[in-house]
């Protein structure tokens, strides 16, 4: 499990690309037959991947959590971003389809991961964050995560937004996580840009088409950065930064959160013109 630490907003001011790229982007998340986890010391949230082919994938036991088992003192989210697959815990077997979310509560022991089509394997994209609270082992389908169609044609930005977990959905001691689709002929996800200082984001991009990218936005509205990002990658937002993006063709990402409040609204807007 790799680690990222803190950064504050004047450090990043004087980052170069590979700067950018080393600290807040995970580039290989998703490899066949294996798991692969980020640790982010921004509100101790972990980012992982794990796409199982013939095998199962056992959630293992990480000796840097100085835990008895993953689960012990954690909560942790998990959408199916590929072929059918299965998530067993603590000997209950729960079936994800494509978009499907499952929540994992603290306490949650024996965790196995596994694809039904090995030629078609499932890709697991997980968050997990500290948990205070003991809440059930939760699933919830796409078609049940209340999709609102939000922005429009004429500003790129028409798309659909899937609620999983947070105040109005999956209970859950602090993880709030969803995902959005663009629509085709829009390319800009969260614009208006904004932050939330009391809460971190990590986004999660999927379905980018081989040879498109998108170009992820970051830091304070008035020093913004960019990264480009590919398919099946990841970027750690701090609580000060915007986290917006705009690909070369339309594509889906996940968004998750760790931090004080679950209100999905609690965020300050940042207008346009504003930015620099």
């Amino acid at each position: 499990m790799q680690q990222r630490y803190h950064h504050s907003s004047n450090e990043v001011k004087g980052m170069n690309t590979a700067d950018l790229r080393e600290h807040f982007l995970i580039e290989e998340m998703m490899k066949p037959g294996k798991m692969c986890f980020t640790y982010s010391h921004y509100d101790r949230i972990i980012i992982g991947g794990a796409v199982p082919e013939a095998e199962e994938l056992p959630l293992k036991n990480m000796a840097m959590l100085k835990a008895d088992y993953f689960l012990e003192r954690r909560e942790m989210g998990v959408i199916n971003v590929g072929g059918p697959g299965t998530i067993t815990v603590d000997g209950v077997l729960y079936n994800l389809e494509k978009k499907d979310c499952l929540y994992l509560g603290r306490g949650s022991k024996e965790v196995n991961f596994s694809s039904v089509l090995a030629d078609e394997p499932a890709v697991f994209y997980m968050l997990s964050t500290p948990a205070h609270v003991a809440y059930p082992t939760s699933l919830l389908k796409a078609e049940d995560a209340s999709p609102m169609t939000i922005g429009s044609v004429e500003t790129s930005n028409h798309r659909t937004v899937y609620k999983y977990i947070f105040a109005d959905g999956i209970k859950s001691s602090q993880l709030v996580m969803g995902l959005t689709v663009l629509n085709t002929g829009s390319v800009w996800n969260t614009m208006p840009a904004h932050t939330h200082d009391r809460r971190m984001e990590a986004y999660f991009y999927f379905d980018v088409p081989k040879g498109q990218t998108v170009f992820h936005f970051m830091g304070q509205p008035q020093e913004t950065r960019h990264i480009t990002v590919h398919n099946h990658q990841a970027i750690i937002s701090p609580p000060w930064s915007i986290h917006s993006g705009c690909g070369t063709s339309n594509y889906a990402f996940i968004w998750g959160m760790a931090g004080e409040n679950q209100d999905y609204s609690d965020m300050d807007v940042v207008n346009i013109t504003e930015l620099k």
